[in-house]
């Protein structure tokens, strides 16, 4: 058989896995349609259900068999769920903006890009929006594995009733972006959020170690002021540079390759068991000798994973602090049971932000 012959017959194989894959994704959505009808007359108005989604894409990545590997098939999946659940009911999602941010990426990463984003100009808004009930879900970032953790986010729970649902973990590629009137020789200054500039610190001092470096309020907004300069550049992502149509001077300019951000979905609901999960607590401690030991030895005794403990200062009174820790398990596993109820015996508070799936993604 000719070389002709064989692509003819193999298109001809697409074509039919074509239809096959299209007539299966319209099944699946009519399901989709049919679970929302049912909520709709049992009353519940919960569509999305994170730890639903997530047992979806693990299942998914475990019966894989290739070629195509386990993440780019979670995230064709990720867009297929996306699509169905915009059918139930459209998915409002608030992020810190502007437009073009890690922020505004992680959302999609995590919610598709049939969800629908709605910019904001601070972290304290997202909580707000989300809060009033104008949006369903907010996403924040919270730490950064270069330059650590994102008080603002931290801080903004201390003033919040909400709850941690969810968890993106995005892998960060900063570039050196510039408009079509910029000076490529003569650049002067670079503009972008303090974080990225940190991030990109060692770079910056190789390649322009004379050029000033202007903090703003986040990389999207560097990319947008630097489009009216002409001695200026900027440092963002890929999205940034898509959406305000600048041309990338240099790739990949982060210190460390393997830079990467995490971000907190927050909502109201509490959020079932999934299997894989993880549990964010706030405590406050009581001022004495010991009292990190003593709040953290029983998660020890009863062998909980703990990923992260920060302290940030209590608004209650002058020198007084709380602990943010985050640890692997529901609260509603047994082991996690007996650990919060022994720890709060020993501590003035402790509130519980939430129990969430384990970025999959």
């Amino acid at each position: 058989m000719s070389d002709e012959k064989k692509l003819a017959q193999l298109r001809k194989s697409i074509d039919i896995i074509d239809s096959q894959l299209l007539e299966l994704i319209n099944q699946r959505a009519g399901c989709a349609k049919k679970v929302a009808k049912v909520k709709e007359i049992s009353g519940d108005i919960v569509y999305f259900r994170p730890e639903r989604e997530a047992n979806v894409l693990r299942n998914v990545m475990k019966k894989n068999n290739g070629p195509l590997g386990d993440e780019e098939v979670a995230r064709l999946f990720r867009e297929i769920m996306s699509a169905c659940l915009a059918l139930e009911q459209p998915i409002k999602v608030a992020f810190l903006g502007p437009e073009g941010t890690f922020t505004q990426q992680a959302a999609i990463k995590h919610f598709g890009n049939s969800a629908v984003t709605v910019s904001m100009n601070a972290i304290d808004e997202v909580f707000r929006e989300v809060d009033a009930g104008a949006a369903n879900y907010g996403v924040v970032p919270v730490e950064n594995s270069t330059e650590g953790v994102i008080n603002h986010t931290l801080d903004a729970f201390l003033a919040s009733s909400l709850n941690i649902c969810g968890e993106v973990e995005l892998r960060i590629h900063h570039n050196l972006l510039v408009g079509q009137s910029t000076h490529k020789d003569k650049i002067t200054r670079v503009y972008s959020h303090s974080q990225s500039l940190a991030q990109c610190r060692q770079w910056l001092d190789a390649h322009y170690p004379k050029a000033e470096r202007i903090a703003v309020s986040s990389n999207a907004e560097a990319a947008k002021r630097i489009k009216g300069e002409w001695s200026s550049a900027a440092i963002a992502g890929d999205m940034a540079a898509e959406l305000y149509d600048l041309e990338k001077l240099s790739e990949k300019i982060e210190d460390r390759p393997d830079n990467s951000t995490r971000f907190l979905i927050i909502g109201r609901e509490k959020i079932l068991q999934s299997g894989e999960d993880k549990t964010s607590i706030i405590i406050a401690a009581k001022n004495e000798p010991g009292a990190l030991y003593n709040l953290l030895a029983p998660f020890y005794r009863e062998g909980v994973d703990l990923t992260r403990v920060e302290t940030r200062p209590s608004r209650e009174g002058k020198w007084t602090y709380v602990f943010f820790v985050d640890f692997r398990g529901h609260k509603d596993d047994p082991a996690i049971i007996k650990v919060l109820a022994e720890v709060s015996q020993i501590v003035m508070d402790l509130r519980v932000l939430g129990s969430y799936p384990k970025a999959v993604l």
